[in-house]
């Protein structure tokens, strides 16, 4: 009976829900404004098509990489999880300050919808454009989604299925709520969310790449823990310190 270590577990599934929700609250602004401007047969075909897509690509990639060996895997995924996650904090800290604007869901709703409205009518039942802008948005967003479950979960043994436990709820839950309120959901505090899951991704990736560099960790599986109070109160200092820069700039998606 495999025995299920939840100091890894807890925070694969807390990391990937909430990475996940964010990307897929992105998607599901465009998906939204396809369907009410071009029809949902062609946003829900597209969003649909591209959801096939990804399955297919976890499914593909996550079983190979348990072929190689964890150290190679944890040095790689590792490394890359790193810089995925001080990508997002350095942006969500960037605009926590004040030094970039914050991401407006209503804002690039509105951009959509118009965008779409000036791209002619639609021909026939099959609306290519339609299909074409809700597949691209879906494969953009999910692909980052497929990455983050991916590397979480090629991190230890069994913890795939955590991480893509997590992503599956976060999928559900913005569904839900898409269908409930049929608006962006701009009311997410989705730059606090980037905020954490920076912090988590950042703080797997440097226990990762400890881990596959052979580093005994003080604690072992404990450190994960002292790694994301770590980058939290670096991160939270750094705050305040990036405000003397008062100029905001335009968004960055």
């Amino acid at each position: 009976m495999m025995l299920i270590n939840w100091t890894h577990v807890g925070p694969t599934v807390v990391a990937a829900f909430l990475a996940s929700l964010v990307e897929f609250v992105e998607a599901l602004t465009v998906v939204l404004a396809v369907g009410v401007v071009r029809g949902w047969r062609g946003a829900l075909m597209g969003s649909g098509a591209a959801t096939l897509v990804l399955l297919a690509i976890i499914a593909i990639l996550g079983p190979a990489l348990t072929r190689i060996p964890l150290g190679v895997v944890q040095l790689a995924v590792g490394a890359l999880l790193l810089l995925f996650g001080l990508r997002w904090l350095r942006k969500a800290i960037l605009r926590a300050a004040g030094i970039i604007a914050m991401h407006d869901e209503a804002a690039i709703y509105t951009r959509q919808e118009e965008t779409l409205r000036h791209m002619g009518r639609r021909g026939g039942r099959w609306d290519k454009l339609a299909f074409a802008t809700a597949f691209k948005i879906t494969m953009l967003e999910g692909i980052e989604v497929v990455f983050i479950v991916i590397a979480l979960g090629a991190g230890g043994i069994g913890l795939l299925l955590p991480a893509s436990f997590g992503a599956l709820a976060a999928l559900v839950v913005v569904v839900a709520l898409g269908i409930v309120v049929h608006r962006p959901l701009s009311r997410i505090p989705e730059n606090t969310l980037k905020f954490v899951v920076g912090v988590l991704l950042s703080a797997f990736g440097t226990f990762w790449v400890g881990e596959g560099l052979g580093l005994a960790w003080p604690g072992q599986d404990w450190s994960i823990f002292g790694l994301i109070v770590g980058y939290l109160v670096v991160a939270t200092i750094t705050v305040p310190m990036c405000r003397t820069q008062p100029v905001a700039t335009p968004s960055v998606p």
